[in-house]
């Protein structure tokens, strides 16, 4: 009897909040996505490819084996296609995309038709042709592929600055092979960096993305795309609430230059640079912590024709401001190879304007090498570091003609995570960076260190050099 009236209660409550002013006005201000879905889903597109050799079955979540009984469950529960037509068992629906003209351009993601021998394009009236691929570009994940057609509905595109943190944005795509799904969410950052993804920066998005949303557009309220979906971060291989897309000038720019030279040009001018840290900024004499640092030049660079020098902090790079080092490789990528433009630095605390000539950019993965010691019983000093100089066979092994090899490494040193094995080349006084040449140098400087004082040092780590900040120990 108590349950039924409370029950009745909590009905009444209910239809009355439905009811009241704030309800209703909450409800009209969510935004009402249905014509833009009808107006421009129409421009979206299933992609599906082919491959000589067959891939392994993909479970629904990463480490589920067949045995397991939750798998017969997932496979029963995860969405899938079963009536995507000519995707037989080398075919499969991989991703989306969308058309940029009427005469059958599509862009997409690169890793969405990598290796694929034949392509399938659907569209929302389900007519299907065969695509060819325009041209490709890993780097910043973006093909474009061509459809033999005429007349074909494309997208109205928009402007990704402008774009707000918060704003609302819809996806449209083939999440799992579902054709034409659409979600929505909000735009949760702008601008961000990835791992390994120095060229493009990411709009971060709550949207719902899963596999098969891969190059299908982001749209804004009005309708226009703002982004191509790329990426997700997940630790299941399903939706985790963070999604990343391409911004569509971004794109834009890589398919008019893979439909005119074929391949995408990038500027590059030769610098290894890290972020400047508030402790870094300090040593450096800096006003404030922005900038890219530069932490090694490379041998016969642009940078290097240009005067910039290791120990430079790049703040301003052809009329843009570099606020973060992850700014800099974006700036210069876009500039086209062989033009001149103008460059502010930071050195010993004064800004310098230099003029660099862009060079090309050629991919190419680095390998670093990892140096390493024997423990020493040497003793540290104030900094934590027990130095000593290369051996010859150290020297003719390492390539290195200068600096001193770490022995030691505790205290500030190990949590600055400088390790034996390392070479410290220079110390940051006054902001200037001065060479080390011996070790009873170097332990005269450390000595006269006041508890707490922060200094900097430059690390070598096998091909790598970068900065390092760390507080004098008592």
């Amino acid at each position: 009897m108590i349950r039924s009236i409370l029950c009745r209660v909590a009905a009444w409550l209910l239809i009355g909040f439905c009811a009241s002013p704030v309800f209703a006005s909450a409800a009209a201000n969510l935004p009402d996505f249905t014509a833009l879905v009808e107006r421009q889903g129409i421009a979206v597109v299933n992609i599906g490819t082919a491959q000589s050799r067959v891939r392994s079955p993909q479970l629904p979540f990463p480490g589920l084996d067949e045995s397991d009984p939750m798998f017969d469950f997932f496979r029963k529960f995860v969405p899938r296609n079963p009536d995507t037509p000519q995707f037989g068992p080398n075919n499969q629906s991989l991703g989306s995309g969308f058309i940029v003209s009427p005469d059958g351009y599509i862009l997409t993601n690169a890793h969405v038709v990598d290796e694929a021998e034949e392509i399938v394009v659907r569209l929302a009236d389900k007519r299907e042709f065969r695509a060819k691929v325009i041209g490709a570009d890993a780097r910043s994940d973006v093909a474009l592929i061509k459809i033999e057609a005429s007349g074909l509905p494309k997208v109205a595109l928009g402007d990704p600055d402008k774009l707000k943190v918060g704003e609302w944005v819809i996806a449209i795509g083939s999440p799992f092979g579902f054709e034409q799904s659409v979600t929505a969410g909000i735009v949760s950052a702008k601008g961000r960096s990835l791992p390994d993804e120095n060229f493009v920066p990411f709009i971060q998005t709550d949207v719902a993305i899963n596999p098969g949303n891969s190059g299908g557009p982001l749209f804004n309220l009005k309708g226009e795309v703002v982004g191509m979906n790329s990426q997700i971060y997940s630790r299941t291989g399903g939706f985790m609430g963070l999604s990343f897309a391409i911004p569509i000038d971004v794109a834009m720019d890589v398919q008019q230059q893979l439909r005119t030279f074929g391949r995408v040009q990038r500027g590059r001018i030769g610098v290894a640079i890290q972020e400047v840290t508030r402790d870094l900024a300090e040593g450096f004499g800096l006003p404030r912590a922005a900038g890219a640092l530069v932490s090694a030049v490379e041998p016969d660079s642009p940078a290097v024709r240009a005067g910039i020098d290791q120990g430079d902090v790049i703040v301003r790079f052809d009329g843009k401001v570099v606020d973060k080092s992850s700014d800099l490789p974006r700036i210069v990528a876009a500039v086209r190879p062989g033009a001149k433009v103008a460059v502010q630095v930071y050195r010993n605390g004064q800004p310098r304007d230099v003029i660099v000539a862009v060079g090309e950019w050629h991919d190419g993965k680095s390998q670093r090498a990892q140096g390493g010691m024997p423990k020493s019983q040497a003793v540290p000093n104030r900094l934590g570091l027990a130095l000593a100089p290369p051996t010859p066979v150290q020297r003719r092994e390492r390539g290195i003609d200068q600096g001193l090899v770490v022995e030691r490494s505790v205290g500030a040193a190990l949590r600055a995570e400088i390790r034996e094995g390392d070479l410290v080349l220079a110390m940051v006084i006054a902001g200037k960076q001065v060479p080390l040449k011996s070790v009873e140098e170097f332990n005269r400087q450390a000595a006269s260190l006041k508890e707490g004082q922060q200094v900097t040092l430059l690390v070598k780590r096998g091909e790598a050099t970068s900065y390092v900040s760390l507080r004098a120990d008592k």
